[in-house]
């Protein structure tokens, strides 16, 4: 059965906007499991620029859902992550910079360094994702240093949907869409899960969502941005549907 992670970064980023305590990402956390949401995503970023350690360290002790820290491949956060112990550690690209990640890590770039971050989240029973394009290369590079899950890089699509005028069926759409298929026909032929994320929103999601094998879609913007209007529990809801009904759809 297909999951939704949910990302409450832009929660802590509203809290940040007044350098006060509100609103809580663990109270964001706790309404987004109640609307349906099977994970927590949140991403340290070296700068702290929404999400904290205290944060992390709350959501990791309150909730009762899984946690999966996006972070970068750096001592520092190896070593926070191995005492905090999320369900899952993202590895992803950073700059300080980007208003968001801009696309996926270079793994093949970067493998023996990779290699050791991974065995060490590991050796304190974390399971590793790393944040991918769409590319067979990074795929097999990813296996290669003993990733458990590999999450495609979505962006690319994501921006070909919104520029074709959400149309499904555009050539440039239909094209970005075999390749993540075709990375995630990799991804689970070395036995690794299959997961993806990045720019989804509510009129995007269901194409990705119909893909063979896919297990998790991370989203959070999107969800962030329709809380202001509905609340949060109702829009992970409606996303957690559309997500389902995409995915029964694909399974015709």
């Amino acid at each position: 059965m297909i999951e939704l992670g949910v990302n409450i970064d832009h929660v802590a980023t509203l809290r940040q906007a007044r350098r006060t305590y509100e609103p809580d990402p663990l109270w964001a956390a706790v309404e987004a499991h109640l609307g349906g949401a099977d994970g927590i995503t949140v991403h340290l970023r070296e700068d702290r620029r929404h999400i904290n350690d205290d944060d992390v360290r709350r959501l990791k002790e309150s909730t009762q859902i899984k946690l999966n820290l996006e972070m970068a491949a750096t001592d520092e956060m190896v070593e926070i992550a191995r005492r905090i112990k999320p369900e899952m550690a993202m590895l992803v690209p950073e700059g300080r910079h980007e208003v968001t990640t801009e696309g996926g890590l270079d793994v093949a770039a970067q493998e023996d360094r990779l290699k050791d971050v991974v065995a060490r989240l590991a050796d304190a029973g974390i399971v590793t994702s790393v944040f991918i394009d769409a590319e067979l290369r990074q795929v097999e590079a990813a296996e290669r240093i003993g990733a458990r899950v590999c999450e495609l890089h979505t962006g690319p699509y994501a921006h070909a949907f919104h520029n074709a005028g959400r149309d499904a069926e555009a050539p440039a759409v239909q094209a970005e869409i075999a390749k993540i298929a075709l990375a995630g026909e990799a991804i689970r032929a070395f036995g690794m899960r299959f997961n993806a994320g990045h720019a989804l929103n509510y009129y995007n999601v269901q194409p990705v969502a119909r893909l063979p094998g896919v297990r998790e879609l991370h989203i959070g913007h999107a969800i962030v941005s329709r809380a202001v209007f509905v609340g949060l529990r109702e829009a992970v809801r409606e996303m957690k549907t559309l997500i389902r009904e995409g995915a029964a759809i694909g399974s015709v």
